[in-house]
């Protein structure tokens, strides 16, 4: 068993990210579904975006960074596009991390801490022409992480895993979701 920090996208937390935590609980995972956007949820990702940036992404990430105050070290830092910031955060700065899912996102190896924990391990999914998917920034990432795992799906859709989006893909998400469990098995 896992304990897990899941993030959501910038579509907020919506009822298909609750699903996807469900289904990680249903699993025997402890997984905590903070709130980044105070109830706030969009329907559209350039509006999510849009309400990010007049928050500030700094606000995000240091959103989620106050969440986990109150949880044990040892976690495995998830999150959704915008929410892969404050877990590749976390888990890159945080002491006792465990691992990092990176959903439909990632952000250059540099940009919290010039590098990546060795002790910490890292799985990465998103689509190969997603243009909100950052696949090159993905690519480079996995290649500096001994061990780090990368998966790129065919297609441009975006939140593919979120049941409540419009991009949401049954057959895909059910691959992410297996090969994440796989991954939080053998790193908790």
């Amino acid at each position: 068993m896992a304990e897990i920090l899941l993030f959501h996208s910038a579509l907020g937390l919506t009822p298909g990210c609750r699903a996807f935590a469900d289904e990680l609980r249903s699993a025997g995972h402890v997984v905590h579904t903070p709130d980044l956007y105070d109830g706030m949820t969009f329907a559209d990702v350039a509006e999510g975006v849009n309400h990010a940036q007049e928050i500030g992404f700094d606000t995000v990430v240091e959103r989620g960074r106050r969440r986990a105050e109150d949880l044990p070290g040892a976690l495995v830092y998830a999150g959704f596009s915008l929410g892969v910031m404050p877990a590749q955060m976390l888990a890159q700065t945080r002491p006792g991390a465990r691992g990092a899912v990176l959903m439909h996102s990632a952000v250059p190896l540099g940009t919290f801490a010039p590098a990546w924990p060795p002790d910490v391990a890292l799985q990465v999914h998103t689509k190969e022409k997603d243009d909100w998917g950052d696949a090159d920034i993905a690519k480079d990432l996995v290649d500096a992480v001994p061990g780090a795992e990368l998966y790129l799906y065919e297609g441009d859709r975006h939140l593919f895993t979120d049941r409540s989006a419009a991009d949401f893909e049954p057959e895909v998400a059910r691959a992410l979701m297996a090969r994440m469990l796989d991954f939080v098995g053998r790193v908790a």
